[in-house]
């Protein structure tokens, strides 16, 4: 049995399911039901890898051995993933590291003192 997509293969549009049918039961039920689906701007490849990436519990080396893929290859595609959820991997840790800069600086020119220096540093202020 197909999966239902969660956009229009035609013009990219929302689905709108109308009926469904329960074989075991022989129901069927009209009405207007939202297609819903986990990570629906990832493409079916795409949910597979995060399938795969969560039996490996991560592992980028253990999927080598389960995709046949190398390890950058991998890596790639998680990131791709990672954008295309939204997110722009390591933007974060770039801005860590330049508040860290900024605060060393401050020390090395005397503005701040090392007891203040190891403070910000543990973000306590």
């Amino acid at each position: 049995m197909l999966s239902l997509p969660a956009r229009s293969p035609f013009d990219g549009g929302e689905i709108v399911v109308t009926r469904f049918y329960c074989p075991g039961s022989d129901v069927t039920v009209e009405g207007r039901f939202a297609v819903t689906t986990p990570f629906p701007q990832l493409s079916q490849e795409q949910l597979r890898f995060v399938e795969i990436f969560l039996k490996c519990e991560g592992k980028l080396n253990r999927m080598e051995g389960e995709l046949g893929l190398s390890y950058p290859t991998i890596r790639s595609r998680l990131l791709e993933i990672i954008r295309a959820l939204g997110y722009e991997p390591g933007k974060d840790e770039a801005t860590i590291q330049a508040d860290r800069r900024s605060v060393l600086d401050e020390l090395d020119s005397g503005a701040i003192t090392f007891e203040e220096a190891m403070s910000r540093l543990r973000g306590e202020s």
